[in-house]
């Protein structure tokens, strides 16, 4: 498994970033609730065996039910060969109001101080606003209590994970050392991003590659909503060839192969899953001319992929 710099923190990453939501939460198509998830014992084997295949970045989350229990479990005893990025809680209040500062920095740092009892260890590698919004990333009191954490060695390098492009040239220019963003074959608005961030030093991973799965063998049969949406993806087949033979495969390579990536988050809740993300970065990435092809088949109307819609509407199902 090839290693990248991640951004400007001096941290090594592999190019695969094993996402921990589906081990904590049921996530994705086909996913209904915890009878369909793996069992705590299989998940802990899951994460060593990708740590032993050569993943050593693991990203979690607060408020990922048991994945970061899980992590600290499988984790236990190996803490220097792991990269830790975990998310804070959300701290809005009810009325959408930001807290006064000092109910704010308890909020952070206590979501802090759980996630490291989870993980078992006394620091972690990344701490990441979840979902952060302009209003959050525009408030100078956030970034303070987290650059202050940073300062006193609980945390490595401060990051925030955006939606918008917006959020995400806001949080390149405020200073966060990296940015977990959604882009895909299907939604690559955040391309726009990718200079700047690389220019700045900001490390970029990427979400949503596989769009919940429907980038996959799993984007078959669709709800009839998303009948478009299915349709345009039997166009990258013609982008398929003996090396990449999987739309999976094609859509991983195609997020690796642009400048500035420190890596890809996958989701991965199945050994064969794994074994699928370490086959695909093991060979060449695209080449240009295929890079351009594959822009070139963006989805026409990337407003309406909004994956979080399309779970509450039970499109995902």
């Amino acid at each position: 498994m090839k290693k990248r710099e991640l951004g400007r923190t001096g941290i090594e990453v592999s190019e695969i970033a094993f996402g921990g939501v589906e081990i904590g939460i049921p996530y994705g198509i086909g996913v209904n609730n915890h009878t369909d998830m793996l069992s705590k014992a299989e998940a802990v084997a899951l994460l060593r065996k990708a740590l032993d295949k050569g993943i050593n970045f693991f990203d979690t989350a607060r408020l990922y039910g048991e994945s970061e229990s899980i992590m600290g479990e499988a984790f236990e005893g190996m803490r220097d060969n792991v990269v830790l990025a975990t998310k804070c809680r959300h701290f809005k209040q009810e009325d959408g109001s930001i807290p006064p500062y000092a109910k704010l920095k308890a909020i952070i740092e206590d979501s802090l101080q759980e996630s490291l009892i989870h993980l078992k260890t006394d620091y972690v590698d990344v701490f990441m606003l979840h979902q952060a919004d302009l209003q959050i990333l525009e408030n100078t009191d956030v970034i303070s209590i987290f650059k202050k954490l940073k300062q006193s060695g609980k945390i490595r390098a401060i990051g925030s994970s955006t939606y918008s492009e917006e959020e995400t040239r806001v949080s390149i220019e405020k200073g966060w050392d990296l940015i977990q963003l959604p882009f895909n074959l299907m939604d690559q608005r955040q391309a726009s991003n990718f200079k700047l961030a690389e220019t700045s030093g900001a490390g970029i991973v990427i979400r949503s590659v596989l769009m919940k799965g429907v980038l996959s063998d799993k984007g078959r049969n669709l709800h009839p909503a998303l009948y478009n949406v299915e349709s345009h993806i039997e166009k990258y087949k013609k982008l398929l060839s003996e090396g990449i033979q999987e739309l999976s495969s094609l859509a991983t390579k195609f997020a690796l192969s642009f400048s500035g990536i420190s890596a890809v988050l996958v989701g991965i809740d199945r050994p064969a899953y794994l074994d699928k993300a370490i086959q695909t970065v093991s060979g060449k990435l695209l080449n240009q001319d295929e890079l351009e092809s594959a822009t070139l088949l963006a989805y026409p109307d990337p407003e309406f992929l909004d994956l979080p819609k399309w779970d509450r509407l039970g499109w995902l199902k």
